[in-house]
């Protein structure tokens, strides 16, 4: 008996950012839209998933994620299958397709591979798999998007004798945001990886792995703590499960959310889409995760279950 989850799932995950950069661009500044708005990449969002389950769930094994070989440089794609799986199986003509099976039996045994599939480009095998977790890009949704710089001094002297501030220690500039609460949609799909597990004969993805994800959900930003992330939290999961076979389609929660001045996080358009007669009918269960101490949420849908974030 396996304890596969079938359903799909919509929702949204928000990340509080409080003098902080929570995802920054080449010229690390905060990531700006053409007219000004902040957002973030889904990338960040995974990659604070991806941490917090490598740091507290050492025993899964987390593929897509940077780690250092002997000679302290980041593997490559085949190193990090070796270091998981062991060497290649053989891929002459006639072992091929039994080759890259064992070689996609193996990639699925990794919960960020069923989370979020991945490109697996080797000589080995070439595989696309899709995701099953899909989050869309975070706006910041709060009514302010104000970034600013401040110069930081090195320790250290600038070692290019041939420049004016040679004998100076160096100046560098940081960024960030004064205030930004950053929604991401997401969505759960467990049939996107439907084809592919049936090749590798793998049960997909399971409750446990759910359970795993809305906890990183939860805390993987506020986890994750350096100079420039020092002020980025989880500030709320939003998680809309529909019943096991449902065919139901929900807009992207993004625009749906909105942030006031008073800090308020009002789900009134997610409330009205979601109490519609033929919408309610095809929904198991809304939950909602945040700290109800220092976060005022306003409109929800009647039918949500409410969480502590912690």
């Amino acid at each position: 008996m396996t304890n596969s989850f079938n359903s799909r799932v919509f929702g949204c995950v928000i990340i509080k950012a409080i003098n902080a950069n929570y995802n920054a661009d080449f010229t690390h500044q905060p990531r700006t839209l053409p007219d000004g708005t902040v957002y973030a990449t889904d990338k960040a969002l995974k990659y604070s998933v991806r941490n917090y389950l490598a740091k507290h769930y050492p025993d899964q094994k987390i593929f897509y994620f940077k780690s250092l070989n002997e000679e302290m440089q980041p593997r490559d794609l085949d190193q990090t299958y070796v270091k998981f799986f062991g060497e290649f199986p053989k891929t002459d003509k006639k072992e091929a397709i039994k080759a890259r099976k064992t070689i996609l039996s193996n990639l699925l045994r990794c919960i960020d591979v069923r989370l979020f599939g991945g490109t697996f480009a080797s000589s080995g095998a070439n595989l696309s798999l899709h995701g099953t977790v899909q989050f869309t890009h975070g706006v910041n949704r709060f009514v302010e998007g104000i970034i600013y710089s401040e110069q930081i001094s090195s320790p250290f002297r600038n070692s290019n004798e041939k420049s004016a501030d040679s004998m100076q220690t160096t100046l560098g500039t940081q960024f960030k945001l004064r205030e930004g609460h950053y929604v991401h949609h997401l969505s759960v799909n467990p049939r996107n990886l439907e084809e592919m597990n049936k090749a590798a004969e793998s049960d997909g993805l399971s409750a446990e792995d759910i359970a795993k994800l809305k906890e990183a959900l939860r805390y993987g930003a506020t986890f994750y703590d350096s100079s420039s992330k020092a002020g980025v939290e989880n500030e709320l999961l939003f998680w809309v499960q529909l019943k096991e076979g449902s065919k139901l389609v929900l807009p992207s929660f993004v625009e749906l959310v909105d942030i006031n001045a008073d800090r308020q996080i009002d789900f009134s358009r997610v409330k009205a889409i979601l109490s519609r007669a033929n919408v309610k009918a095809e929904i198991e269960k809304i939950e909602i995760y945040y700290d109800k101490a220092i976060t005022k949420v306003i409109n929800l849908p009647e039918e949500v279950v409410e969480h502590e974030l912690s």
